[in-house]
C-alpha cells in the first residue's frame, strides 16, 4: 500500500467526519418543508457554518480523488469510511462526552475491520471490464436500489427515513467515486479533450448533488446518529461492489483470504454501526420536536 494513498485517504476521511457534524448542525434548523427539495440547499447556502461543512466535504471528496488516481478504490474505500472516527472526535470536543467501552469497541472494530480487510484482500489493479452491459447493469442496479430506498424514505420520514436516506445516500457516493476514478483516467489518457466527451464527469455531478440533497434532508429530520452510520457503511460496500464488478479490481479468492475479507466487511460495517450510536454524536432536534414542526400551522 502507498503512503500517498494512506495519507491522501486519511486526510479525505478527516475531511469529510469533520464536514458532516459540520453540516448537520446548521442543517437542523433548516425548514422541514424542504425535505428531499434541492431549495433545501438554498436555505442552507445561507448558514456559514454549513458552508465550512461543505467546503470540508468537497476538500474530502477531492482528496479521495486524488488517492483513487494513484490506488484501488478496494483499497481506498475502506480508508475513507474512517471518516466517522474524525466526525467521533470532532462530536466528542462539542459534547465533551467521553468515549467509553462503546467508542473504543467501534474504534477496534472499525480500525482493526479495514486492516483485515486490506492485508487479506491485498487490492490491486487489473485490466477494466469493456462489457458495457457488466458496468451499466452494476450501476444501474445500484442506482435503482437507491432511488427504491429514498422513495421508502418519503413515506417513513422520522421513522426510519433518515437510515434509508443515509444508504441511498452510501450507495450514490460510491458509484460516484467509481465513476471519478473513470474519469480521471480518460483525463490522464487523453487531457481534457477526452475528459469532457464522456459522460462519467456529468454523472459525478449529478449523483454528488442528488446524494448532498439526500444526506441534508436525513441531517434536518434526526440525529447525526441515524443517518451517518447507514451512509458511512454503504459506500465502501458500492465503491467495492464496483472496482470488483467493473473497474479491475483484484482481491485474493483463496478460502482464507476471502475468509478475513468478510470479517473485516462484517467488523466495518459493526464499528461503524456502533461509533455511530456513540452519545457524543449529535443529538440534533428531539423527535417530539420534529413532530410538532411537521404540524400544519
Amino acid at each position: 500500500m502507498s503512503v500517498l494513498v494512506l495519507a491522501l485517504s486519511l486526510s479525505a476521511a478527516f475531511c469529510l467526519g469533520t464536514g458532516f457534524v459540520l453540516q448537520q448542525n446548521a442543517a437542523q434548523q433548516a425548514p422541514l418543508s424542504d425535505f428531499l427539495s434541492f431549495r433545501l440547499l438554498l436555505d442552507l447556502m445561507r448558514m456559514p457554518r454549513w458552508l465550512g461543512g461543505l467546503a470540508l466535504m468537497v476538500a474530502g471528496m477531492g482528496l479521495s480523488a486524488v488517492a483513487l488516481a494513484h490506488g484501488e478504490i478496494s483499497l481506498v474505500e475502506p480508508l475513507v469510511a474512517t471518516n466517522l472516527l474524525f466526525a467521533l472526535a470532532e462530536s466528542r470536543r462539542q459534547t465533551r462526552q467521553s468515549v467509553g467501552r462503546q467508542g473504543w469497541a467501534g474504534l477496534a472494530l472499525l480500525a482493526g475491520g479495514v486492516t483485515a480487510f486490506i492485508v487479506a484482500g491485498r487490492p490491486r489493479g487489473g485490466d477494466a471490464v469493456t462489457d458495457p452491459l457488466r458496468h451499466w447493469l452494476i450501476i444501474g442496479l445500484t442506482v435503482g436500489l437507491a432511488l427504491l430506498l429514498t422513495t421508502c424514505a418519503k413515506k417513513s420520514r422520522l421513522i426510519i427515513g433518515p437510515v434509508l436516506l443515509g444508504l441511498a445516500a452510501g450507495l450514490l457516493y460510491g458509484v460516484q467515486d467509481a465513476l471519478t476514478r473513470v474519469s480521471g483516467q480518460r483525463f490522464a489518457a487523453g487531457g481534457w479533450s477526452e475528459f469532457v466527451i464522456g459522460w462519467q464527469p456529468y454523472a459525478v455531478l449529478v449523483l454528488g448533488v442528488t446524494g448532498l440533497v439526500l444526506v441534508q434532508s436525513a441531517f434536518e429530520t434526526a440525529p447525526l446518529r441515524m443517518s451517518l452510520p447507514a451512509l458511512t457503511a454503504a459506500q465502501p460496500l458500492a465503491g467495492i461492489l464496483c472496482g470488483v464488478g467493473f473497474l479491475g479490481d483484484r482481491l485474493r479468492t483463496d478460502t482464507g483470504a476471502l475468509a478475513w475479507e468478510a470479517w473485516g466487511l462484517a467488523a466495518i460495517v459493526c464499528g461503524i454501526v456502533l461509533l455511530g450510536l456513540h452519545p457524543a454524536m449529535p443529538r440534533g432536534l428531539g423527535e417530539p420536536q420534529r413532530e410538532r414542526d411537521l404540524q400544519p400551522r
